[in-house]
């Protein structure tokens, strides 16, 4: 990754599409740990365009921004759609700047998986499995859940909620039956959101930048410093579309095959 040079004091980092596609955990947390080693960079601003993702990967860009805002100004900006895992990465800043227009919320648990087994049936195909105990090839496509499963796996995104709702409560200021309300899956406007008390003011990423160096007590920069993980090889070698659609292409194979828990707005596939 490019680090900030020692005369940049805000550094602008862009977390954009999908957490756990194209928002790396590896790629991100090595992004957020350097910035917060790096003393030279007295704020950061986070500009959010996601819908969220994959729950593990959102929780831990979570956490790693909450180390950064331990130790300095931490604001994001919500240009685009800041849903789901995309709006709980910006629960972690000090301070949330949404354009009105920007898509803000989401807050809630999803989990899916395909169900193959009339499928295969059909097909004359069936799966031999050896387990050490019986929840170890629970969620599995080839067969259908049991009720067992099903009530465990609900009892995880109600867990999962729960840790969700409590992040939102404790940046906003509010309870946790104040931000459950808020808790419904929906999407919100920017304009909307700002009623709701789920962001701070509406304005541009200009806004936001100069809400951070307020806060750093320093001028508002000419040009910040973005932060940007270095172009992996795929993308080297065949262009940023070419990456995309193999990254696209890769994750929608893990989602048929997989059964995951997401952060995601509804309609988003899972």
């Amino acid at each position: 990754m490019i680090i900030a040079r020692r005369r940049s004091r805000i550094a602008v980092v862009e977390l954009f599409g999908v957490i756990g596609s194209s928002v790396r955990r590896a790629v991100y947390g090595r992004i957020f740990d350097d910035i917060r080693r790096n003393r030279a960079i007295r704020a950061l601003v986070v500009d959010i365009d996601s819908p969220g993702g994959s729950a593990m990967d959102s929780e831990y860009i979570h956490m790693s921004l909450s180390k950064i805002a331990a130790t300095r100004p931490v604001v994001a900006f919500i240009g685009g759609m800041g849903a789901s895992g995309g709006y709980m990465a910006g629960c972690a800043a000090h301070r949330v700047v949404a354009m009105p227009g920007s898509l803000v919320g989401s807050i809630g648990v999803i989990s899916a998986r395909p169900v193959l087994q009339s499928l295969l049936e059909r097909m004359g195909v069936s799966v031999s499995v050896s387990k050490s105990a019986p929840m170890k090839d629970m969620g599995a496509f080839y067969r259908e859940p049991t009720p067992d499963e099903e009530a465990r796996m609900q009892a995880l995104v109600d867990e999962l909620y729960e840790s969700f709702v409590a992040k939102v409560a404790a940046a906003r200021g509010m309870t946790d039956e104040q931000a459950r309300l808020h808790a419904t899956g929906e999407v919100f406007t920017g304009r909307r959101a700002l009623e709701m008390g789920l962001v701070d003011e509406l304005g541009d990423l200009d806004r936001a930048i100069e809400v951070a160096a307020g806060m750093a007590g320093l001028p508002v920069p000419e040009r910040p410093h973005y932060v940007r993980a270095r172009r992996p090889l795929r993308a080297r070698l065949f262009g940023s579309y070419g990456a995309s659609l193999a990254d696209t292409l890769m994750e929608e194979a893990e989602r048929r095959l997989m059964d995951r828990v997401f952060y995601l707005p509804p309609g988003w596939g899972v």
